[in-house]
């Protein structure tokens, strides 16, 4: 397996059956016109734009936690709704940057709406109208963006409150349509994913059909790593380190060698991230190769090594790595 093989996975192996997924096989039988386009999901951290896509995909393609700004680069999760291919841009969530990587991930965010065909502001139901989705709002006004919005979560609140929140977000921006979802459950999602098919552009697809993103297989599994490491250490220590993948090699016996190193900024988080004699970083090996042995239905044997590289955010290495960019 190359370093830059990406993430091809079909319905067989394990993407989401759905009404609205289609075979090319029964695309071609009915006969009609194909459409191809991007999608970019904007909201606040947590929103829950990285599940939605997920969901869409059928697959993990972009992590998830429930600590804020886990999505550090766009992410795309491509899929095929009736004739119609779906690429779904999870970008980064808007906040207040305070340095230089917070810069670059807003910047991300915003640029994957230059790229898209239609622009979809996420909003966490329960959390409702903060701050930080006025402040997105208030540059789609600016900008005169046109968007839809997605109330996302709506398992998590009353139907009082969704009614509530809608109208004060449609009273504050015309958005063209407002869909109420579960991106966890699905519950609503297939209304949504119509009305992106109906109108997005006609266009041959951009991408196999097979094709679930086009992050290579070892950034993804640079990524699940990183995801484990959001999960199992305390609120702070993720957003100071990085994930870099050194080594994603197809052994004799069909198995992969998958070496990652951990980045961290001191001394004193390499030995949190370590854990006493090495049991935190096992288990968060253990973790980690699980699921992508899952996800890619192969023997992975997981190394992780971690090393001091002192402001390491401010190296324009690891920005180029993250298609992030570094004068932001």
């Amino acid at each position: 397996m190359a370093d830059g093989q990406k993430l091809n996975m079909s319905a067989e192996s394990g993407k989401a059956e759905a009404s609205g997924m289609t075979t090319e096989s029964g695309r071609q039988a009915a006969g009609g016109e194909t459409r191809c386009g991007f999608v970019a999901l904007l909201g606040a951290p947590n929103a829950g734009k990285s599940t939605l896509t997920n969901n869409f995909a059928g697959s993990k393609v972009s992590i998830v936690s429930p600590k804020a700004q886990t999505t550090r680069t766009t992410v795309k999760g491509i899929g095929i709704w009736h004739n119609t291919q779906i690429i779904f841009l999870d970008t980064p969530g808007i906040f207040k940057p305070r340095r230089r990587l917070d810069r670059a991930m807003v910047a991300s965010a915003w640029s994957g709406v230059g790229d898209a065909d239609i622009t979809v502001l996420t909003v966490d139901a329960k959390r409702g109208f903060d701050d930080e989705t006025r402040a997105i709002i208030d540059r789609l006004k600016e900008n005169k963006i046109p968007a839809l919005l997605v109330l996302n979560k709506i398992d998590l609140a009353t139907g009082e409150k969704l009614l509530r929140l809608c109208a004060e977000l449609n009273a504050a921006y015309p958005f063209a349509e407002t869909f109420m979802i579960s991106a966890l459950t699905g519950k609503g999602t297939s209304e949504f994913y119509d009305y992106l098919a109906a109108n997005l552009p006609a266009s041959p697809w951009y991408y196999p059909e097979e094709q679930m993103s086009d992050m290579p297989l070892k950034l993804l599994a640079a990524e699940v790593v990183r995801e484990k490491l959001f999960l199992y250490l305390r609120q702070e220590l993720p957003y100071a380190l990085t994930v870099e993948p050194e080594l994603w090699e197809r052994r004799a016996d069909n198995s992969v060698r998958a070496e990652m190193t951990i980045y961290v900024e001191r001394d004193s988080q390499k030995q949190i991230v370590l854990g006493r004699g090495g049991a935190m970083a096992k288990k968060i090996g253990q973790a980690a190769r699980l699921e992508l042995e899952e996800m890619l239905e192969e023997r992975i044997h997981l190394f992780l090594f971690v090393k001091v590289r002192e402001n390491w955010g401010d190296d324009p290495a690891r920005y180029a790595e993250w298609n992030l960019d570094f004068r932001a």
